[in-house]
């Protein structure tokens, strides 16, 4: 198969090509006949060694029947029109009608037998698209095996850098241990994708995999280019890609490199079993099934501290690099100090919400956060495609002195959405419905289109600890921040905690509570007796679809604006620099750290001691001219403060509850608890 031409680049545009251009007339002739031959691929090193080609994957692809395939369809159109929370606004706002779509498919298939029925992978791509098409990436039909469990890779990773002036360049970020090609590794830019030009070729490939605003189809655009989870999207047309790009000396190259497949890591749980963990999940499972993958691919150390497991809990904490805090969650953490131009402080990236338990989940956070300066924090969740709920609103209240108000969320009013929480409305089987089954129960005779809107989280859950780091904080978000991430960052700017930094205009709006048609059945069939209505029927081959269940709305100043397609909005925008791709974030976090320095520093340390009966509060504080201290919730003493203070408190039994207030000028600023 001939190859497309490479497209040459001016001298001008890198500063690899600057290099280049001052090497001698020998070597210059030496690049070009280089660039005329496509690059030789090298050995993928990796556990991933196991991976086969694409078109021999795709040879034992294809078992589904007809009447498989009709029972799927019908199960679509099952959650869809009865389940899907946000079917009234993805109609309206996207000008999309998968019902129909849907009806139309079924109503076809009809007319096919199993001689005349098309191409399974036609199938695929059609249910996919239909799924797609609402933008919405909670809601998804996942495919059957041999597909699910399975990711399509390249050996390499392409992230997008801005110049100052605006001019975008995607460059090479990361390859698989042992890959190699002339000229070719982090910082190699590449100008074509299988002769189109890249930026084109990610937009095209973002329409594809839409998400739910302009800058979330062409971060998930970019990323599907080298990397393709097959549950839940359709596999690469081609068999190979052809990639024209810029060497690292400057010269033109161009390689051919062949998809290959392998098996993902497993999951963090059981989405389709009861379980509070299943039931409380909002996540992006595009980006879970992309951050597991990445582990596999790319960071082998922490996969190998994970023995294997995703987000595991460690008996002991470990650092991944000499430059990270132990960490007792090595795939779900990264804590570190960074020196900036505007001062030192502490940088905690948070992977991903995916945990069993949100409780152990905050405490790590907590500690680690303890062990940073105190000085600023910088809290950072790109890519992060959400989890549990519960971890995200339980870690909110560690950050701020203000009482956290979890975000409340709202089901469809439909009949099978009512017999669900009836079944659940006590509480039977762990998973309660309760709060919302008295307005689904009325919703036939007052119009209602949702359901009464109550907090998933526990408001108790989220202010059971309150505040334990008093230091400014910048949140830094991208459009792949999703699902419980939007939910923890509109909790972030709902309770204005700090000032959000985003390296896009906007987060990838995802605001729902999520559940797999597995839990929907299993809903209906516990506890025993099973419900012998029951419409969902089991799926064939391990296919499974999953449905944003209950939309969350905001608290606040926005309170009662829904997240989903509208997402968090940062305060301050950064693009990524070459620098940052290629040397740690760099101008990321110094842009961090200068909105940090801007901000003020708050200290408020107490320690205690008892005589008898009576303990003496000594303060030491920052940033605060008043303290008020309460004990087991009721009022002690209100103190101005100017200088390092100790009160004494009569008739205080060890084991209770103190709590500090700070005030500057009136307004609450820190506060701490401790049990005497």
């Amino acid at each position: 198969m001939s190859q497309p031409r490479t497209t040459k680049r001016q001298a001008s545009k890198t500063p690899a090509k600057k290099t280049a251009a001052k090497k001698t007339a020998a070597k210059k002739t030496a690049a070009k006949k280089t660039a005329r031959r496509p690059a030789v691929r090298g050995t993928v090193g990796t556990d991933a060694g196991a991976a086969v080609p694409l078109a021999d994957f795709l040879d034992a692809a294809g078992t589904l029947t007809l009447e498989q395939r009709k029972l799927l369809v019908d199960q679509a159109l099952l959650l869809l029109s009865e389940n899907y929370v946000h079917l009234p606004l993805k109609v309206a706002m996207h000008a999309v009608n998968p019902l129909q779509r849907l009806r139309v498919m079924r109503a076809r298939m009809e007319r096919q037998t199993a001689d005349t029925m098309q191409a399974e992978w036609l199938f695929h791509r059609e249910m996919s698209s239909i799924f797609h098409s609402v933008r919405d990436l909670h809601t998804n039909y996942l495919l059957p095996v041999p597909f699910a469990g399975k990711i399509a890779f390249l050996p390499f990773m392409i992230e997008k850098a801005r110049d100052a002036d605006g001019s975008e360049h995607y460059l090479i970020t990361r390859t698989i241990s042992g890959y190699q090609a002339p000229q070719f590794g982090p910082g190699a830019e590449v100008t074509h994708w299988n002769g189109t030009p890249i930026a084109r070729a990610v937009a095209l490939n973002g329409a594809v995999f839409a998400g739910s605003n302009e800058a979330a189809n062409l971060a998930r655009g970019l990323e599907s280019l080298t990397l393709r989870p097959l549950v839940i999207q359709a596999p690469p047309d081609e068999d190979w890609v052809t990639l024209t790009y810029v060497g690292l000396d400057g010269s033109e190259q161009e390689l051919r490199e062949q998809w290959k497949v392998t098996a993902n890591l497993p999951p963090m749980t059981d989405l389709d079993a009861i379980s509070e963990a299943s039931a409380l999940m909002g996540l992006d499972l595009d980006s879970d099934e992309k951050s597991r993958a990445k582990k596999a691919l790319y960071v082998r150390d922490v996969v190998e501290l994970e023995r294997g497991q995703s987000s595991a809990e460690l008996a002991a904490p470990a650092a991944v690099t000499g430059a990270d805090l132990p960490t007792t969650m090595p795939g779900v953490f990264r804590a570190r100090e960074v020196v900036t131009p505007s001062g030192t402080f502490g940088h905690l990236r948070i992977f991903t919400f995916s945990v069993q338990d949100p409780v152990a989940f905050r405490d790590e956070f907590v500690r680690l956060a303890a062990a940073l300066p105190q000085n600023g924090l910088i809290v950072d969740v790109r890519d992060n495609g959400g989890g549990h709920i519960y971890a995200g609103e339980f870690t909110l209240q560690t950050m701020t002195p203000r009482r956290v108000a979890p975000e409340p969320v709202q089901f469809i009013s439909s009949p099978l959405n009512l017999r669900i929480c009836r079944r659940h409305k006590d509480n039977p089987a762990g998973i309660d419905l309760g709060p919302w089954f008295d307005s689904l129960d009325l919703a036939i005779e007052t119009g209602a289109q949702y359901s009464a809107a109550k907090p998933i989280t526990p408001e108790d859950g989220a202010n059971d600890i309150g505040q334990t780091y008093h230091g400014p904080v910048v949140l830094i978000t991208d459009a792949r921040v999703y699902s419980a991430t939007d939910i923890f960052a509109a909790g972030f700017a709902d309770h204005e905690i700090g000032t959000i930094l985003g390296v896009d205009d906007n987060t990838g709006a995802g605001g729902a509570n999520v559940w797999t048609h597995g839990l929907l059945a299993t809903l209906l069939n516990e506890p025993p007796p099973p419900d012998e209505t029951s419409p969902y029927v089991a799926l064939p081959n391990g296919a499974n679809l999953r449905v944003a269940i209950r939309r969350t709305l905001r608290v606040g100043k926005l309170a009662g604006t829904p997240v989903e397609d509208l997402g968090v909005k940062p305060q301050e925008t950064h693009r990524m620099t070459r620098a940052d791709l290629l040397e740690g974030n760099v101008d990321l976090l110094n842009k961090a750290g200068e909105l940090l320095a801007a901000l003020p520093v708050r200290r408020l340390d107490l320690k205690t001691s008892f005589s008898g009966t009576t303990l003496t509060v000594a303060i030491d504080a920052l940033g605060i001219d008043r303290v008020d201290l309460y004990v087991e919730g009721r009022p002690i003493s209100s103190e101005d403060y100017t200088a390092p203070v100790s009160i004494d408190i009569l008739d205080v039994t060890p084991g209770q509850l103190l709590r500090a207030d700070g005030y500057d000028a009136g307004e609450l600023v820190a506060s701490r608890r401790q049990v005497v």
